[in-house]
């Protein structure tokens, strides 16, 4: 990265603002501001107001990982380039025009403020998904969140009260896994896509191998549920020779993988994660799984385990954490947030906080007790410990 570039950028943000300022000061006018009677700006500072545009927009860019830069841009032209595959529109794009058909903004009033409750009360959405919606909205400033569960308007939402709203139909009822399921080629893409998403450095495997205990586990059997072509179980094995590894997926994923030297300690298994497992061990690990399931089917896979589950089996789960409101700094919650909207009208799917993690495996079994949850700094995932205290079913 050049230092003096990003030096010069800062620069011209500093000075442009500086100019913004004094010609609004000059003529009585207020500071910019997301607040709902907020006017527009005047074109004096038209000059001024690019030059800190353009600059803050390069910085961004030099600050951001070139695949996230590919993943950001491609989003934004999915559609253009794949006309024919589910995922027709970016996150944002999605958001607004949910929005937009749903009325959302029109009911929200002027000058006021509403309940999410008030709100999902008259749409077809469930209250959650109306909070979801308008927070990853609120990550872009358009709306606001008051207080907790109610929202307002901001200068942005204002101009939506108007919309003639959109469609957001893909012309399939099935889930995406049925869609590309039909197509190889397609499959193929999207396989593609995920192996790239998950090549990046707050995806690395050592975040999982070198955060949890796995040691103390001594001559443990894992079994990593959904483990695909065991790239994880490799990395495990390769470092704690003590454990064993079973890796269970689908008879298509699994058909041509290998452990090569590490094949007595690493086993592939033909299995799908919604039936009842088979395999007793002491650990069931899924990496990012969960996330593409909506609370129904979550909740069936991990009743699924139940059989053979033994009293102080774990279930460690790697998946993000949804930040509360405010929790995190802008640029973090705006992306977990685009990331929850992205799995909502891709895979009918979300993102959950820490207390919906929790929530979601009491509604399972109340027999699973939540132990820890480990955030490696750097990680864009956080691995959850669940522990088995009911009846042995085998």
């Amino acid at each position: 990265m050049d230092v003096c570039r990003i030096a010069q950028l800062a620069h011209t943000i500093n000075v442009s603002v500086a100019q913004i300022r004094e010609s609004l000061e000059k003529q009585g006018l207020p500071l910019p501001s997301h607040d709902e009677n907020a006017p527009s700006l005047p074109s004096s500072i038209a000059e001024a107001r690019t030059a800190a545009i353009d600059a803050s927009t390069e910085l961004h860019y030099l600050l951001t990982e070139p695949i996230d830069t590919i993943h950001q841009v491609c989003k934004r032209h999915t559609r253009r380039l794949y006309n024919k595959l589910i995922i027709r529109q970016a996150d944002k794009k999605a958001c607004v025009q949910s929005i937009i058909r749903f009325d959302i903004a029109a009911a929200i009033p002027l000058g006021g403020q509403i309940s999410f409750t008030d709100i999902a009360a008259n749409t077809p959405l469930t209250e959650q998904m109306v909070g979801r919606l308008i927070r990853h909205a609120a990550t872009m400033h358009i709306f606001h969140e008051p207080e907790v569960g109610f929202v307002a308007h901001t200068r942005a939402s204002r101009l939506l009260v108007r919309s003639d709203g959109y469609s957001l139909a893909h012309g399939t009822s099935g889930s995406i896994y049925d869609v590309i399921s039909e197509d190889p080629e397609r499959a193929l893409r999207f396989s593609n896509a995920m192996k790239v998403m998950a090549s990046r450095p707050e995806f690395d495997l050592t975040y999982a191998t070198e955060t949890y205990d796995w040691e103390s586990l001594d001559e443990a059997l894992v079994v990593e549920v959904g483990g695909a072509q065991g790239h994880f179980a490799l990395a495990l094995a390769s470092r704690y020779p003590s454990l064993s590894i079973m890796v269970q997926d689908m008879e298509k994923v699994i058909d041509k993988a290998s452990a090569g030297a590490l094949k007595e300690r690493v086993r592939f298994m033909t299995h799908d994660l919604f039936d009842p497992q088979r395999v007793q061990a002491d650990v069931f690990f899924f990496r990012w799984i969960f996330h593409n399931w909506s609370d129904k089917y979550c909740i069936h896979i991990i009743r699924a385990q139940i059989p053979a589950l033994r009293r102080g089996s774990r279930l460690l789960i790697q998946e993000a954490l949804m930040p509360e409101p405010g929790s995190v700094c802008p640029d973090a919650e705006r992306t977990a947030r685009s990331l929850d909207i992205e799995m909502a009208y891709t895979f009918n799917a979300r993102e959950r906080t820490l207390s919906e993690w929790k929530a979601l495996f009491r509604e399972a079994s109340p027999s699973f007790i939540f132990n820890n949850a480990i955030e490696p700094k750097g990680s864009a995932l956080a691995i959850l410990e669940f522990a088995w205290e009911g009846i042995e079913q085998c």
